[in-house]
């Protein structure tokens, strides 16, 4: 009698070795790849955060240049984002009517219109608006003055 004998075929294919090796690789490229794009956005939010200072920065000096004064009250309080939306663009000439009705009052930074928000930093509706930074942070604003013409201690 002849013994019937069985051939294992010999299947191609990965060893454990192998497939570890190639998930480390896998996993090592997606941390760098995670990385750097974190790294990318934390550089775009700084970028942009300066840009914002700046049109800021130019359009107080403007307001400044116009009225003789930055606007007053601010004490670099939460909500005080408010004082700066109002003097630049919804009521920048103090009469409780805001850029929608009244055509004759100057709009220093058209950037910060809430219902055209391109740089996204305006949160809310009309004479309600706070402006946020790149981080969703309110913007502080801290006067030299303060609403009863005495000098802002803290400025």
């Amino acid at each position: 009698m002849r013994m019937k004998t069985q051939r294992l075929s010999h299947r191609r294919g990965f060893s454990l070795i192998e497939m570890l090796a190639v998930i480390t690789i896998m996993v090592i490229l997606a941390a760098v790849v995670i990385g750097g794009l974190t790294f990318v956005r934390g550089k775009q939010a700084r970028e942009t955060a300066k840009i914002q200072i700046q049109l800021l920065s130019a359009a107080l000096e403007q307001y400044k240049m116009d009225t003789g004064a930055y606007p007053t009250g601010g004490t670099g309080g939460k909500r005080d984002s408010k004082i700066i939306y109002r003097a630049l663009y919804w009521d920048s000439d103090d009469n409780g009517a805001g850029a929608d009705t009244d055509r004759e009052q100057k709009v220093y930074l058209s950037e910060l219109d809430p219902d055209n928000n391109k740089q996204g930093w305006t949160d809310g509706t009309r004479a309600e608006v706070i402006l946020l930074d790149p981080w969703g942070n309110e913007y502080r604003f801290r006067s030299g003055k303060m609403n009863d013409g005495k000098a802002n201690p803290e400025a």
